[in-house]
């Protein structure tokens, strides 16, 4: 089977990029609609992974219990160091310096430990937050291939690859960094205030004052911050989507001059992006600097306090160098977790984003009890068939046809008639409304749509091919094709002989634009995909629409050739092309209005005669100007 994708998609949207490389996703998001509702979700597609981060729970437990003990321990050296000192000045005694080294050789092991241990919960959160994103990466590749065409016929490229690429990067930075600081957080939270309740009550009641401070000014400052994140997201899509759209189509782009109009729509939201992401990026920045100060407000009052205590003989020394180094570090997991909140916002919008997806409407369901053909015959019969891409305002009305199997059936019509509709309804990209669509008898909701599609061959007006050699280009319709099997095809569809004429010949590649051959040999080379395929049915939709006259005259040859004892649709509006068609059916409006041979179509002098009397005419006339 041929599948035809335009030239315009074999391009990935290209992704817009913020300083030192990170992907401007990577800022925090738009605030999720349902964040109950998509935390619930992601908790269970980590389910997975229940063991490994249980691991890291225990390593990231044990690291920040080490890191905190060893300012208390240390303390105890201080207290040591500062009661030698007085005894010798006293004359009562001296400094115990192998105390005091165990003490520091005992600290030193612990702060070792905590390293190593945030050294493996790191290395497995990284490998948690890889696999995560492989997985949803692979999970939205093939939810792509069940969805129904209607919802990229209704959705810009770039906001599909946009929650492919920045949405999956945004979760995978977040998760191996918040998990494990959820985590380091929380613990050194608990465990500072233990251990600064066990050293102080009154000092650790006076740093706590500054939390509440602390807490309006980050819900201020992420009140204000988030309506900028929020427009940050929507101008990174309206980029990426503009850019991918415009180099798609350049060629056309250029050709009409609209370079100024491209340029001047994409300064204008690449200036919203800009004002967006700076204001939301110095707000956030405000942030930190912020805490520190407030911070330093409760060390002040801290340290006062401690010295006043010290004089009265109510805490040592040493507890209050601990006391200290904890008030100073005390602040650093408290701002962590305010900016956890927003960390956990920015998760939840890309995730609900990537779950949206995920959840979409997908293709109506295959048959549990497929059929399989011995062999196809080509017989194809249209039973009454309706169908709209709005159900409001349906495109086929009524539909009736009969393909015999070897037949060559034209579809013809003006423009909007339902021609290419048809062939969409019958490889089964669309359902039909109602009706039926019959191939040998059978409902072409019976098979599979791999099996009903290996039925088919088909060449689009439009053509696609990929950045390979034109060998694997051709070897496309037959995956399991021989070189020899390729290059028959490839002669029976007249592209043999210019092929000879390019560099390295089938070895060469063609770029990603295919711009480095022609329209027409780009279109032989798909019509020798459909050879190589050697399908029972073939559907040439405009095949020979961008061929000059005497390729078309070469390829019409192979296509006699091919179309024997295979059923052959062919839509066209070159009239001339289908004159020996078995059968052609005249399209207006969705409805079939006529249905004969060229002949006798022509006798009726109905509508077929019209558009083809049109079309003699216009070439009669342009005959004559040349």
């Amino acid at each position: 089977m041929m599948m035809q994708r335009p030239a315009g998609q074999q391009q990935s949207a290209p992704i817009v990029r913020g300083p030192m490389g990170q992907g401007m996703m990577g800022a925090p998001t738009a605030k999720a609609r349902d964040f109950k509702g998509t935390m619930r979700k992601l908790i269970e597609y980590l389910g997975a992974y229940k063991l490994a981060i249980a691991i890291v729970f225990i390593f990231a437990v044990a690291s920040t219990a080490a890191s905190i003990a060893g300012p208390k321990i240390l303390g105890n050296a201080t207290t040591k160091l500062f009661e030698g000192v007085m005894a010798e000045l006293n004359g009562s005694g001296s400094i115990d310096f192998d105390y005091i080294g165990r003490i520091v050789l005992l600290t030193l092991g612990l702060y070792l430990v905590s390293a190593l241990f945030a050294y493996i919960q790191g290395w497995i959160m990284a490998n948690v937050s890889t696999d995560i994103s492989y997985r949803f990466r692979k999970d939205l590749s093939e939810k792509m291939n069940r969805m129904p065409l209607k919802y990229f016929d209704g959705t810009t490229h770039g906001e599909v690859l946009s929650r492919i690429t920045n949405d999956v990067d945004t979760l995978n930075q977040t998760l191996s960094q918040s998990l494990t600081q959820i985590i380091t957080s929380l613990v050194t939270v608990v465990g500072m205030l233990i251990i600064m309740f066990s050293i102080s009550w009154a000092m650790t009641l006076v740093a706590l004052v500054v939390i509440p401070l602390s807490m309006i000014t980050v819900m201020l400052i992420v009140k204000q911050s988030q309506k900028y994140f929020k427009q940050q997201q929507e101008y990174l899509g309206h980029i990426n989507g503009h850019v991918e759209e415009m180099y798609g189509g350049h060629i056309v782009m250029k050709a009409f001059n609209g370079e100024a109009e491209s340029i001047q729509k994409f300064d204008g939201s690449n200036n919203t992006l800009y004002d967006a992401a700076w204001k939301s990026q110095f707000l956030s920045g405000l942030m930190m600097p912020i805490m520190m100060f407030i911070g330093n407000l409760g060390y002040v009052a801290v340290a006062i306090l401690g010295g006043y205590l010290a004089i009265r003989n109510a805490i040592t020394v040493g507890d209050i160098q601990a006391f200290i180094q904890y008030v100073r570090s005390f602040m650093q997991p408290i701002t962590q977790l305010a900016n956890i909140s927003n960390v956990l916002q920015q998760t939840a919008a890309a995730a609900e984003r990537v779950f949206e997806f995920l959840d979409e409407e997908e293709e109506v369901l295959e048959t549990e009890s497929p059929i399989k053909l011995a062999t196809v015959q080509g017989h194809v019969e249209f039973k009454d068939v309706h169908f709209g891409y709005d159900p409001a305002k349906p495109v086929i009305n009524d539909f009736s046809a009969e393909a015999e199997p070897g037949h060559k059936i034209a579809i013809v019509g003006p423009t909007g008639a339902g021609k290419t509709t048809m062939v969409k309804l019958l490889m089964r990209f669309y359902d039909i409304d109602s009706g039926e669509i019959l191939v040998d008898g059978r409902d072409i909701r019976d098979f599979t749509r791999r099996d009903l599609r290996k039925m088919f061959g088909m060449v689009l007006q439009d053509t696609w091919l990929y950045n390979g050699t034109i060998m694997e280009n051709i070897r496309y319709g037959r995956p399991d094709a021989t070189d020899e099997e390729v290059i028959a095809a490839a002669q029976a569809a007249h592209v043999d002989h210019f092929v000879h004429t390019l560099p390295d010949g089938y070895n060469m590649v063609l770029n990603e634009e295919t711009s480095n051959i022609s329209q027409g040999q780009m279109q032989l080379l798909t019509i020798a995909r459909a050879v190589l395929a050697d399908p029972k049915i073939l559907i040439l939709d405009e095949a020979t629409s961008s061929v000059d006259t005497r390729t078309e005259v070469l390829i019409q040859r192979a296509m006699d050739n091919l179309m024997k004892n295979r059923t052959t649709f062919v839509i066209a509006h070159r009239l001339s092309t289908i004159r020996d068609a078995d059968l052609i059916l005249v399209m207006k409006h969705g409805d079939i209005v006529e249905q004969g041979t060229h002949q006798e179509l022509l006798n009726k002098f109905g509508f077929y005669h019209e558009l083809y009397m049109s079309q003699f005419k216009k070439k009669e006339e342009e005959t004559i100007v040349a």
